[in-house]
């Protein structure tokens, strides 16, 4: 993308991706699609799935703990309720591509993760990007801190390279 904005090309498919992403300048989309370290994916991804053992990763194909408000879309609910009334849903997706595809389009436009989008532009030090997923999680810096032990204890930063 970032070639056929220099040169003017795949005006019809940036178009689109501007669309879905909701941006409207070359430099938010660039911003929008620039992936993250895999060692944070994949750090998330044993964490949110425990390990590919939870339900919702079993039942839903949800490898990211993806909760959905949308009583329209598919989905499961949780089996504990918040404060003991408020059922949490989590979407149901058809594979796990389509989580992953899901998980990339939350981060590169959700309002939560901008400054993580900011940050991930400028470095690609895991430690210093996942500080800013501190939104993903109900835990804040909790959350980011287990993503950083996570990705030490197992060494995920060989796949960063």
């Amino acid at each position: 993308i970032k070639k056929a904005l220099k040169e003017g090309t795949q005006q019809k498919r940036i178009k689109k991706l501007k669309h879905t992403y909701r941006v409207t300048t070359d430099e938010e989309l660039l911003l929008a699609l620039k992936p993250h370290p895999k060692s944070i994916v994949l750090a998330q991804a044993a964490i949110e799935s425990n390990w590919g053992t939870s339900r919702f990763f079993r039942e839903a194909n949800n490898i990211f703990g993806m909760w959905s408000s949308n009583d329209k879309e598919p989905r499961i609910a949780a089996g504990i309720k918040r404060g003991g009334v408020q059922t949490i849903w989590l979407k149901k997706f058809a594979s796990l591509e389509e989580s992953v595809e899901h998980y990339y389009l939350t981060i590169g436009r959700g309002k939560h993760y901008k400054e993580f989008r900011e940050v991930r532009s400028k470095t690609d030090n895991p430690f210093e990007i996942l500080k800013k997923l501190d939104m993903y999680s109900e835990r804040g810096d909790e959350y980011t801190k287990s993503l950083a032990r996570m990705i030490r204890y197992n060494k995920l930063l060989i796949y960063d390279k």
